[in-house]
């Protein structure tokens, strides 16, 4: 029988552009305190071999803790960390040839914002889907038109793949999200951005029910 990869619900991607207070690694180790079941390390800048041993450091903690570690758009990064896998927007890396590098065991998400680009995932053989922006966001200049719960209740319906929304999540919308069919949800803000970035997790898991 063939076993299911496990797509977490509470994904926390880190982030240290919005936010100067701490580093990737150590975010990774709050969000984890606080009850995430996914890290997502996601830096646009920087050089690849600081890139590389942030993702290490981050790796070990989440394998410590049983949680899954992924690496946003670099592949390369992801093979020399060991990372669980890859999650790659619509503009990033092939996922039908992130799959030949990584191998089937390697968990690939895909970026979509509409059921065109969810469809396109599905074909090119990802594990989930990174669903949004749902609500208006301000942590990505590039995230393009909200698309609303009801676009998200229509993708979920039509694609049979694990649908994590992103895009403006917080305590108060979270549960109307999971109830449009989504499988979980990711954030940035919502737990990166806070004064106290575990509690802000704890309230979020609470909101999820996990």
């Amino acid at each position: 029988m063939k076993k299911m990869k496990r797509i977490g619900r509470f994904q926390v991607i880190t982030d240290t552009v919005l936010q100067t207070c701490y580093s990737h690694v150590e975010l990774a180790a709050l969000a984890i305190a606080g009850g995430a079941d996914t890290i997502q390390l996601r830096e646009k800048g920087g050089s690849t071999r600081q890139m590389i041993r942030a993702a290490e450091q981050m790796y070990a903690l989440c394998k410590e803790a049983d949680v899954t570690f992924i690496v946003n758009d670099r592949v390369d990064v992801a093979i020399a960390s060991g990372a669980d896998g890859v999650h790659l927007g619509q503009d990033d890396f092939p996922i039908p040839l992130a799959r030949k590098l990584l191998g089937k065991k390697a968990i690939i998400g895909g970026s979509a914002a509409n059921i065109e680009e969810a469809r396109k995932c599905l074909a090119e053989g990802a594990d989930y889907i990174g669903f949004g922006p749902v609500y208006t966001t301000t942590s990505k200049a590039d995230a393009g038109p909200v698309s609303g719960l009801d676009l998200l209740r229509d993708v979920a319906e039509a694609i049979p793949l694990p649908i994590v929304a992103i895009g403006g999540i917080t305590t108060a919308n979270a549960p109307f999200v999971l109830k449009a069919g989504a499988h979980g949800i990711a954030v940035i803000s919502a737990v990166c951005c806070q004064n106290n970035p575990t509690e802000a997790a704890r309230s979020l898991l609470l909101c999820i029910g996990t």
